[in-house]
């Protein structure tokens, strides 16, 4: 045998932006004003020596490889800098989400032990409230660079003051690289680690042909937020491929996005199905039309069917996904070009990542397709265990994800529920997202939610949670009477409830919590 040997390239984040800067070094990456009324740009090649730049004065603040820096910002080029800035010199970039509570982002700040918080100049006073709630050490507040900066104090003025390159790399490829704590929509918030080699291998996942499939030719803009699991890896993905990446800031209204699409010639765009009922709202409302809009990309929440058809009817395709934040985050994904499916499916895991249905107690199904079970993960890219947890978040290697699902006959996954949403009415499990499929996909219908609420006789009884159109005119007996001979008639509510707005968490999706905290006592 001839003995041989490979290069021991390390995969780190860095290579990411520094191949960018090298072979796409004049390729975008736009952000919005935040008035909607223009952007700033800079090309790949400056943004790495603004983000080595970042490096440099972290390291003068005594941050080095293993510290952590907390992060609480919108989606812009500055944020992106210093992302690439933490990572790459081997820190930790703990992402905050801005609409959380100033003591749940404290009490984040305080597990993870970050000595630096960088945030936008609007977030000024939260963050420097979140800083002084910390209890166990006060971290230094830099404020990010952009049109609210203040002249002197900002990240951007400490990068033009610095002079000269910073080291990227040099550490091991499975060094933590990220921390984004869970949505604590179903519990108290957990922290997800990431490692460089998992994000890494999570970004070759996602640009392969029948997952996200992006070339140097698209302009994508991820409306994810960067604090919500890496805005689904598209920074990452980007920089690799050479694309265009057009960053919202802070604007999320769909008359701001759709005005942005068609200046930028946006091809690809990804977000949570709030956001693209906002967009899709304004286009019907003001007769507009995005004709360089390729792709909408959908995942966080189930997608209603009736917007699909919506998306669908202006030739849009609609790739609908399936991730958490455990899994950094993408799971599944429907292949682009697949042609129309229902809204429900959530496409395929690529490989890298390996499914499989169990039962109540975790024992596989014999039959893995067309048979309903609880989910189980497995893969590069998989949490192992959960952020100062000493016990592993797996059995036996697999994560239980807490889904319902079901896998047809051509391995397409539908996520039919969460194990702890469902309701248990005189002895009979009630599966409150097949109730929501249906009643979200009438046409007056913005949102819908089940939630199970406590009975005297039957142990629990679903009440159904209903956000309509305005204007819509649709009776409380033709929103139940949509579910006649669909479901059993045990499990069709007697009561329904309409909302002005549906109450959301931070990450877009229903919050049910909420929900349950004030519709569910007797």
């Amino acid at each position: 045998m001839i003995a041989g040997a490979m290069q021991d390239f390390a995969l780190t984040l860095d290579k990411l932006l520094d191949h960018a800067a090298k072979w796409y070094p004049d390729v975008e990456v736009v952000t919005a004003s935040d008035d909607g009324r223009g952007s700033r740009r800079v090309g790949y090649a400056v943004l790495r020596d603004r983000a080595q730049r970042v490096s440099r004065v972290l390291a003068a603040r005594g941050i080095g490889q293993g510290d952590c820096v907390a992060t609480l910002a919108w989606n812009s080029q500055e944020h992106l800098e210093a992302w690439y800035g933490i990572m790459g010199m081997g820190a930790v970039c703990h992402t905050l989400n801005p609409r959380l509570p100033a003591s749940q982002l404290a009490w984040m700040i305080a597990r993870s032990g970050a000595r630096v918080l960088i945030a936008s100049a609007d977030l000024k006073d939260v963050a420097h409230s979140v800083a002084r709630t910390v209890a166990a050490r006060e971290p230094e507040v830099i404020l990010l660079g952009g049109e609210d900066a203040l002249a002197g104090s900002s990240l951007s003025d400490l990068i033009d003051a610095t002079i000269g390159d910073y080291a990227w790399g040099g550490f091991d490829e499975r060094s933590a690289s990220g921390l984004c704590f869970t949505s604590g929509t179903t519990g108290a918030p957990k922290g997800v680690t990431y490692t460089h080699r998992a994000n890494y291998l999570h970004t070759l996942r996602l640009l392969q042909a029948d997952v996200l499939g992006i070339t140097m030719r698209d302009v994508v803009m991820p409306v994810v937020p960067m604090f919500h699991a890496n805005a689904w890896g598209l920074p990452f993905a980007c920089p690799a491929v050479g694309a265009k990446l057009v960053m919202p800031g802070r604007q999320s209204d769909g008359a701001a996005l759709a005005q942005l699409i068609a200046a930028e010639g946006v091809t690809i765009a990804a977000g949570v199905p709030t956001v693209w009922l906002g967009v899709f709202d304004h286009l019907d409302r003001t007769g507009t039309a995005l004709p360089s809009l390729k792709r909408v990309m959908v995942g966080g929440a189930p997608l209603p069917q009736a917007l699909a058809d919506r998306i669908a009817l202006r030739g849009i395709e609609v790739q609908t996904t399936w991730g958490m934040t455990e899994l950094s985050p993408l799971g599944t994904a429907t292949p682009p070009g697949a042609g129309p499916r229902d809204a429900r499916s959530s496409g395929r895991p690529a490989v890298g990542v390996d499914l499989r249905l169990t039962d109540a107690s975790g024992v596989a199904l014999e039959n893995q397709r067309d048979a309903e079970g609880h989910l189980w993960v497995r893969g590069a890219s998989v949490v192992e265990r959960y952020a100062g947890e000493e016990e592993p978040a797996t059995v036996e290697g697999w994560f239980d994800t807490g889904d319902l699902a079901r896998i047809d006959g051509d391995g397409y996954i539908q996520i039919t529920g969460r194990s702890k949403d469902l309701i248990k009415s005189g002895g009979e499990w009630i599966n409150p997202a097949e109730i929501e499929a249906i009643i979200s996909a009438l046409p007056g219908v913005v949102q819908s939610a089940v939630i199970g609420r406590a009975d005297p006789k039957w142990g629990e009884r679903p009440v159904l949670l209903v956000e309509l159109r305005k204007d819509d005119k649709t009776s409380d007996e033709e929103l139940l009477g949509a579910l006649d001979g669909k479901v059993a008639s045990w499990w069709i509510p007697r009561e329904v409830v309409r909302l002005t707005e549906m109450p959301l968490a931070p990450t877009g999706k229903i919050d049910k919590l909420r929900l349950r905290d004030q519709y569910c006592r007797a």
